[in-house]
């Protein structure tokens, strides 16, 4: 069975106490001296009321891939169709999910109900294609080792986003903090429940003013995603078209590549149209660095000018501390202007 290139999204039940939690690496494992913060975080998930089911695939000396593609990819499987496992959270992303997508028994999932998966960075690489080709949510913003945090003022913890009943609205304003620097204080000091966030910054509408729009979340980080376009994994475009009630909400961040990089790969996700459909992009803010004459910030304004549709730079998504959850497939209102910068999400 070929699953359903435009399927109509599918979001999981509500997360309740006594849920069970599963707790698995598709991309890189942790490393033995992190894996202190790992107990602290099913602890804490523990302490919310959840049972925590840790997997096989978890934890490796090198800090890479935590086993064989294969293997990998049949845990998660058995996790995400296992009705007893209402979300899976990997430990964080890494840089080798893609080699798990060939290995998926997507069969078996389109026959599963839908399971929360959560995660961001490497962990988009599954994501985009669970609701472009099964039509499953998930919840881009969270992961694992960063659940001990407590969130900022205006924005939610992953786990309150899904406790969510459906129809309720979860809205979300940006804390106009953000981190500078690393962000993963945890690895001095395993129970840490703070982030550091120590410098301002607020969204921006690229040509000024403020924006009052709708449209269906997608999207996620542009190193693991630029390599998907043209494949089966990521037809945006087409599951776009499908959702002839609303447009979309296309999200991006960078996580490390030079603005050269960035460049060249928002230019390849256009040509491919996976923006075509977009009421929007919201472009999460980065650390990532400049190249020799051409700034992030001009980066993404070469590529995705363009487009002719808002752009809103510096939004609390990606590799810089805090993170805004988001779920994929979900309606949402973005708002911007001189006193807000918000973003309100309901879906079921």
């Amino acid at each position: 069975m070929s699953p359903d290139p435009t399927p109509e999204v599918r979001f999981p039940r509500p997360l309740r106490p006594g849920d069970t939690i599963g707790v698995t690496a598709p991309s890189s494992g942790v490393q033995t001296p992190l894996a202190a913060r790992l107990d602290v975080a099913c602890d804490h998930l523990r302490q919310r009321g959840y049972e925590v089911r840790r997997g096989a695939v978890l934890e490796t000396p090198d800090g890479g891939v935590a086993a064989p593609a294969a293997q990998r990819a049949a845990e998660l499987t058995a996790m995400l169709c296992d009705p007893d496992v209402r979300a899976v959270v990997p430990p964080w992303g890494g840089e080798l999910a893609i080699q798990v997508l060939d290995h998926l028994d997507w069969d078996a999932l389109a026959a599963a109900e839908p399971t929360w998966l959560v995660g961001w960075s490497d962990l988009t690489t599954l994501m985009v294609p669970l609701l472009t080709r099964l039509g499953w949510a998930s919840l881009h913003g969270g992961n694992l080792m960063d659940t001990p945090y407590r969130q900022p003022d205006g924005l939610a913890h992953w786990v309150d986003v899904l406790e969510t009943d459906p129809g309720d609205p979860v809205v979300q304003s940006s804390p106009g903090r953000h981190r500078t620097g690393g962000f993963a204080d945890w690895e001095a000091d395993p129970g840490l429940t703070e982030q550091r966030l120590d410098a301002s910054g607020a969204w921006e509408v690229v040509g000024g003013g403020g924006l009052d729009l709708t449209g269906r979340l997608v999207g996620g980080c542009i190193e693991v995603l630029g390599p998907l376009v043209g494949t089966p994994y990521a037809d945006v475009a087409g599951w776009g078209r499908s959702q002839v009630d609303e447009g979309l909400v296309v999200y991006v961040e960078a996580a490390e590549h030079a603005a050269f990089d960035v460049c060249r790969a928002l230019h390849g996700m256009r040509m491919a149209g996976w923006f075509d459909e977009a009421e929007a992009v919201l472009v999460g803010r980065t650390s990532a660095p400049d190249s020799p004459g051409l700034t992030q910030r001009q980066a993404v304004v070469d590529a995705l000018g363009p487009l002719e549709v808002p752009l809103v730079l510096g939004v609390d998504v990606g590799h810089v501390p805090p993170n805004l959850p988001l779920v994929n497939g979900a309606s949402c209102r973005v708002v911007v202007d001189h006193r807000r910068s918000e973003i309100t999400q309901t879906w079921g």
